[in-house]
């Protein structure tokens, strides 16, 4: 490390902690707003607003996330970034404490250090002062780990401006460890576990002191069932199970499933469809390995490769931080990196707020492989890949926790490309899919918990879908010829990944230059702005910009700043040559994308003997990705094309459509999904497995009394084996109810406001705005749209805030939900706003949670896809079984344990009745006026009235 450190009068040296000659800053408390502000020398003064932000932006100042606490401060007021000479903790933090857990918030930063914050704002500014004492007291421990790579890092943070002080680093070649190669493991065994001997591993896991939970243990019996050993092939042991909240389905079901993977050496997949529920069974997991070297062995987090670090992309990005600035956020980056449990970027140990500071072209999307072009054993970080390390865990672990989307693509990819995995020499097949996941063969993945199992029909419907859009078919291009041209993007080309792998094979070459102009015929550089300009440029823009003209054409408000939608049929004019054109194009690709493959397959089998490991690991890697192009994407957009100038098939459906994002076009293309998207399910995923349970708090849909002379007398299970892709199957499922344990009667209230208008945003505003005050907090609002939460909490923060109820708001705040839902639990007075990722698979116990509150009734959106299920589900009762199962996923939230309280409000009077059956039995649906839900809430709650003049009205 260079001797001289780059000076900085607010950073005195000598003796100690360097404790920066900075005041600290939170915000205040009141309707005064503002903020408080305590000097180094301990001297306290009370800022307004605008001062604070003035001080923010200029003036060396001490504060915890500095672009979240001037948010705050200004209380919806428009502000100026923090300047240059802003002390984050939040960045201290993360640098001296790599990968641990920290909310960016003042209480947040005192439980991770052992602090007390104090109550007062006074307290919470003297506090940041100790907490930054005692982290750079830290730092000079002689014992603190990784001192040399440490004091590089910070240097380089240093010569990028990081105003904590010195260093970053730009290269973890030396300093992670490496992963090995294993031999392939035998396959799993297929002894059974009985009721009772999954009853006994979940008392073991439960503890002695576990308090007794009938429902749990009849859960965990019946999910044994899914452990039998299969009779036949294609007839798998499926059981459907509901268990409601509070049942302790998570360690039901790992009780079973980590028996049976002991027993028989074989692997678990347990699949969710949110990351907050990944986290959690994180957690659970360490009742059964308690040991972390055993749980980091035994059980692995699985997601896909967009998900983890990419250390070649982070390399090179590091490079251009040390030229072009940036190199603080790519500093902590590095400090992540190097003490990380598995390079999870997405939901793991990664300090969500750290992202928004990877901005511009570089973005945490950036530091993954999105793009496909991973170039496997010729990646100089390829033995310390998170990615490749995490693969190889996953094949030997004993319970692997993915998620629907992985699991489902998977399988889809493995079923598709069985005959070519079959073909491929024995040898290579342990290397991973080219873009993909795992190797080929099922037998790693027989057995399968799906919990979230009301999800499966939504997941499903996006894993087997199909895009021929101009994001789609531009990434091809990129894919095949490079970046061609554009800075600052890595973008290597097909010939840099693979011409090196032809040897003296001419017809591999030829195929590759053939591949290359073909690929020309698709968007390349700047066609966003020339199909706006309507001067679109070889076969796939001018397919394009005909599919635009007609969604325009009839789409009834194409001046909507909302995404835009149009039927496939009848074409405009032009639009099927157009289309015949752009699949001629696109047979053009194919065919030499496939020579390649099978190319570099001929010379595997050719020179089994004279090629080294690594050369047939990254030969087999890319033909799997040039197989999965020729073989699945480039057929499945030639079909689309090809049902313009035909009758699509009735299994699904098409239609165009324009993204928008903020107004403008971001994409055009043609869309097929599968109207029930549950059969590619059931034969990709449920016939190949030997044994599957679904689960969920939400799997039925229990219909209201008779209606038309019809009852439900499957008691709603009919509706969950439509969802789940069950009813697909020759072997019937297995089906079970355990009803939640609360006294809903008693816990809870359900309140639907009368006299709100929908659709007047000054009254939802306003609702939100006393319902919130008469919680005292501990609220969360849903919201059906985003544009109508943004318009809610403009109109709300302040008054909030006023009162010392904080306001977060996802799609505003800069920090993942999982993050804004951390901070809501951990602040008991705390009140959210969120969408559809808020309302499901979010676990609130306690306080922090009593009141939920919905804008309006969640209807579907009625768009050209629920058009055509509607039609084939049962029409208006289609609708009415969405629309019933997110109410009952949404009240969910609110009761987590016994001793919780809480009121659900619906600020919609056009709730029908019959759609209250989502609700628990025994709760009754009040329908009352705003004032009368304020009332009862407060009453209910044990809520004051706050001794103020009648809040303001929004404005």
């Amino acid at each position: 490390m260079p001797e001289h450190l780059p000076s900085d009068s607010t950073f005195p040296r000598g003796e100690g902690p360097f404790l920066p000659e900075a005041a600290a800053i939170v915000p205040a408390r009141g309707a005064a707003g503002g903020a408080v502000c305590v000097s180094a020398q301990g001297e306290i003064e009370e800022l307004t607003s605008e001062q604070a932000l003035k001080r923010i932006a200029t003036e060396p100042v001490m504060l915890v996330h500095a672009g979240f606490t001037a948010r705050r401060i200004a209380r919806g007021r428009n502000f100026r970034d923090p300047g240059p000479q802003v002390f984050d903790l939040m960045e201290l933090f993360a640098f001296v404490h790599p990968a641990l857990p920290c909310l960016p918030t003042v209480g947040g930063l005192a439980r991770a250090l052992g602090l007390d914050a104090g109550e007062s704002p006074e307290d919470h500014a003297l506090m940041l002062h100790r907490a930054a004492a005692q982290m750079l007291t830290t730092l000079q421990q002689p014992s603190y780990p990784d001192r040399p790579s440490a004091a590089r890092t910070a240097y380089r943070m240093a010569e990028g401006g990081w105003a904590w002080g010195p260093g970053v680093v730009a290269a973890l070649r030396d300093e992670l460890p490496e992963w090995e190669e294993r031999g392939p493991r035998p396959p799993a065994g297929s002894m059974p576990v009985s009721e009772g001997e999954a009853r006994e591993r979940l008392a073991l896991l439960a503890g002695a002191d576990a308090e007794a939970r009938p429902g749990q243990v009849a859960f965990t019996g019946l999910a044994a069932h899914a452990f039998a050993p299969r009779e036949a092939a294609g007839a798998p042991n499926i059981v459907l199970a509901e268990a409601g909240t509070g049942i302790g389905k998570t360690i039901g079901y790992i009780a079973p499933a980590s028996l049976w993977a002991e027993r028989n050496k074989g692997t678990v997949w347990i699949s969710t469809y949110t990351k907050n529920l990944q986290r959690q069974l994180d957690q659970e997991l360490t009742r059964l390995y308690p040991d972390p070297e055993e749980k980091a062995e035994k059980a692995v987090i699985r997601k896909g490769r967009e998900n983890y670090l990419c250390l070649l992309n982070f390399a090179e990005t590091a490079d251009r931080a040390a030229i072009g600035g940036g190199a603080v956020a790519v500093g902590l980056v590095a400090r992540w990196a190097k003490a990380s449990r598995d390079g999870d970027m997405v939901g793991g140990d990664f300090p969500a707020w750290l992202a928004a500071r990877l901005s511009g072209a570089t973005g945490r999307t950036g530091l993954t492989d999105r793009r496909g072009e991973c170039v496997y054993t010729a990646c100089p970080y390829y033995k310390k890949c998170f990615i490749e390390r995490a693969i190889r865990k996953a094949r030997r672990a004993e319970i692997v926790v993915a998620n629907h989307a992985l699991v489902m693509r998977q399988a889809a990819l493995d079923q598709a490309m069985g005959p070519v995995a079959q073909a491929m020499p024995k040898d290579t097949e342990t290397a991973g899919n080219a873009e993909d996941e795992e190797p080929s063969g099922r037998e790693a993945r027989s057995r399968f918990v799906f919990d979230e199992g009301h999800h499966i029909f939504d997941a499903a419907d996006s894993a087997f879908s199909a895009s021929l859009s101009a994001l789609e078919t531009a990434e091809l291009r990129r894919w095949i010829r490079g970046a061609e041209g554009q800075r600052g993007r890595r973008g290597r080309g097909l010939d840099e990944r693979v011409g090196d792998l032809f040897g003296e094979d001419n017809l591999a070459e030829e195929a590759l230059q053939a591949a290359l102009s073909a690929a020309a015929a698709l968007p390349g550089p700047g066609w966003g702005t020339r199909l706006n300009e309507g001067q679109p440029r070889g076969a796939a823009e001018t397919f394009l910009a005909l599919v635009r003209q007609q969604v325009h054409a009839r789409t009834e408000d194409a001046d909507t700043p909302f995404s835009l939608e149009a039927e496939t049929a009848p074409p405009v004019t032009g639009l099927p040559e157009a289309a015949a054109e752009l699949d001629d194009a696109l047979k053009r690709l194919a065919a030499p994308l496939q020579l390649i493959a099978d190319r570099l397959r001929a010379r595997l089998d050719d020179e089994v003997e004279d090629l080294d490991t690594s050369m047939r690991i990254r030969m087999d890697a890319a033909a799997r990705g040039l197989d999965r192009r020729a073989r699945l994407l480039l057929p499945a957009w030639r079909s689309m094309l090809s049902s313009l100038n035909a009758t699509p098939p009735d299994i699904f459906v098409d239609w165009f459509s324009i993204e928008r994002m903020f107004g403008r076009e971001a994409d055009v293309g043609m869309h097929r999904h599968w109207r029930d998207p549950t059969v590619p399910f059931a034969g990709a995923v449920l016939e190949p497995a030997h044994g599957v349970l679904i689960t969920s708090a939400t799997l039925r849909d229990e219909l209201p009394e008779p209606e038309d002379g019809e009852e439900d007398a499957g008691g709603g299970w009919e509706s969950a084996e439509i969802r789940t892709g069950a009813s697909h199957l020759a072997l019937p499922a297995e089906r079970a109810f355990m009803a939640s344990p609360f006294d809903y009667e008693n816990q809870a209230r359900i309140f639907v406001v009368r006299d709100v208008s929908r659709n007047d945003m000054n009254q939802i505003a306003s609702a939100y705005r006393e319902l919130f005050r008469a919680a005292g907090g501990g609220a969360l609002g849903l919201f059906t749209a985003i544009h109508r939460l943004r318009q809610v909490h403009e109109r709300i923060v302040t008054p909030l805030e006023e009162e010392g109820l904080s306001l977060y708001a996802q799609h505003i705040d800069a920090l993942d939900t999982g993050t804004l839902v951390d901070i809501f639990r951990a602040e008991r007075n705390a009140c959210l706003l969120g969408t559809d990722a808020v309302r499901d698979g979010v676990d609130v116990p306690g306080d922090s949670l009593r009141m939920i509150v919905f804008d309006r009734v969640p209807w579907p959106r009625p768009d050209i896809l629920h058009k055509a299920r509607r039609e084939q589900f049962g029409k208006a009762r289609y609708d009415d079984m969405i629309t019933r199962l997110r109410l009952k996923q949404a009240f969910g939230r609110l009761i987590r344990r016994a001793s919780d309280r809480g009121v659900f409000i619906a600020l919609d009077s056009r709730l029908p009745t019959r759609l209250t059956t989502g609700f628990p039995p025994g709760v009754t649906v009040h329908r009352v006026g705003l004032a009368e839900a304020i009332a009862e809430t407060r009453r209910f709650l044990g809520t004051e009235a706050p001794p103020l003049a009648p809040a303001k009205s929004c404005p």
